[in-house]
């Protein structure tokens, strides 16, 4: 059948489509801004694009379309679409019934770690011989391809708390109906849909109703969110990570590059990987849970995670000019800024790091984070922030007291020239956002040779 996304280019309806187009459907797909890493792969996997949403993409009209949740009414394809009477499907929704039915699923929930974690999930599985299927919000450099069906009953997702779509306020993960589930952390976010933390308490406290009482749901003992959702309610087994868990860890690098593995106390093995951050090393505990409730032995498990690449965007290094490292990152969350900062920090020691950041996401545009934003970058020398004339808020009053060298932007060419007068051989430039950044990166490259 022809299936059209609209909103395609979106990291999970990207991922969608790939896996409509392994089923056999023919594919096409909409979106108002088209640029990689989902672009490239979609044009790879032979997969028509199309920009804007103009309802003439509509005709002759598709089987169903699927619509990703960054639509509303007002659309002009979701307009077309329902006076047309077109069938219509969430994107979580149409995922659960034609590909997660009757599988066994892993699911990574979370604020921040769910892409790494899948991803790392989805790799140790593959080192163990099971060729699971997947669907991750970003590319795993193990695979290059962000979505597969795979060969067996296992499928690892990336489950968003986020909603399903204009006409369905679910979070999408209530309708994966997971048999092990991974609740990694719980922080307040995506203040464009949710009041409070509560509010996304009670949604996680939805998944947690979904998972079978013969299955199970890790998360870390330290977490009082996760706590408190627990307590709403459980009907199946749990396990503990972190500090006062089941599953501990070690460091033997203070850069969480070598740790020990403890499970119930007894030593299992020693990672070895090129992944930092102390967020990362808790990853990999929730990981290890996860894959040995489907029969791989941490020891394999173990194995698997030292052979782990990460994921395209996430510390990701695109670029070496004149002895300046250029990293591309995803981190759009004072928490994840944070983190990723510290690991760095602890790899590279004295070195110079410069973090150049746009706050993108939708609750950073509404400024529900910016109170953290100033002490989110300590581990850096020197930050550059991005503060287009649309932000809405002042980014420039609310870093003001940063107790780190600090200039706040309103173009690209000030970041690049800013960033290029104090670069030295040595120095580590982060680029945070979550989006596309104009280019930066390519950008900022070029201007260093």
């Amino acid at each position: 059948m022809h299936i059209h996304i609209l909103g395609i280019c979106g990291t999970f309806m990207g991922s969608l489509a790939v896996l409509a187009k392994e089923l056999g459907h023919r594919v096409t797909g909409s979106d108002a801004n088209v640029y990689p890493p989902m672009s490239t792969q979609l044009e790879a996997q032979g997969i028509e694009l199309m920009q804007g949403y103009d309802p003439a993409h509509l005709q002759p009209a598709p089987d169903l379309v699927v619509v990703g949740n960054a639509l509303s009414r007002g659309n002009l394809a979701v307009e077309y679409v329902l006076n047309q009477g077109l069938p219509y499907v969430s994107g979580p929704q149409w995922l659960a019934d034609h590909v997660l039915q009757g599988r066994w699923v892993l699911a990574a929930a979370g604020t921040h770690g769910k892409t790494t974690t899948s991803s790392m999930l989805a790799w140790v599985l593959e080192h163990a011989g099971m060729s699971p299927g997947f669907l991750i919000g970003g590319v795993p450099q193990n695979f290059g391809v962000s979505a597969r069906l795979g060969g067996t009953p296992f499928f690892v997702v990336e489950a968003d708390e986020y909603d399903s779509a204009f006409f369905d306020k679910r979070s999408k993960f209530v309708h994966y109906r997971p048999r092990t589930a991974i609740l990694n952390n719980l922080e307040f976010d995506h203040a464009d849909i949710f009041p409070d933390l509560a509010a996304i308490e009670r949604q996680f406290h939805h998944l947690v109703r979904t998972v079978p009482g013969e299955g199970l749901i890790i998360h870390p003992q330290a977490e009082e969110a996760l706590v408190r959702v627990i307590k709403m309610g459980c009907w199946t087994p749990v396990q503990t990570t972190g500090d006062g868990g089941q599953w501990q860890a070690r460091l033997l690098s203070a850069d969480g590059s070598r740790f020990e593995v403890v499970f119930d106390g007894k030593v299992e093995g020693v990672v070895e990987w090129e992944l930092t951050g102390q967020h990362n090393v808790a990853n990999a505990l929730a990981c290890l849970a996860a894959a040995r409730h489907v029969g791989v032995v941490p020891e394999l498990g173990i194995a698997g995670l030292s052979s782990f690449k990460s994921v395209k965007r996430r510390m990701e290094k695109v670029a070496e000019v004149q002895g300046v490292t250029l990293y591309d990152d995803f981190a759009h969350h004072p928490t994840a800024i944070a983190t990723t900062l510290d690991g760095l920090r602890k790899r590279v020691g004295a070195a110079q790091v410069i973090a150049v950041i746009e706050p993108r996401s939708n609750s950073m545009k509404l400024g529900a984070h910016r109170d953290g934003l100033a002490d989110s970058v300590v581990q850096a020398d020197r930050v550059f922030w991005y503060a287009p004339a649309n932000l809405g808020w002042d980014l420039a009053a609310t870093v003001a007291g940063s107790t780190v060298p600090t200039e706040v932007c309103d173009s690209l060419e000030a970041i690049i020239a800013g960033v290029k007068a104090v670069a030295a051989p040595g120095t580590q430039v982060v680029i945070m956002s979550n989006g596309g950044f104009g280019g930066l990166h390519g950008k900022l490259a070029e201007a260093l040779k």
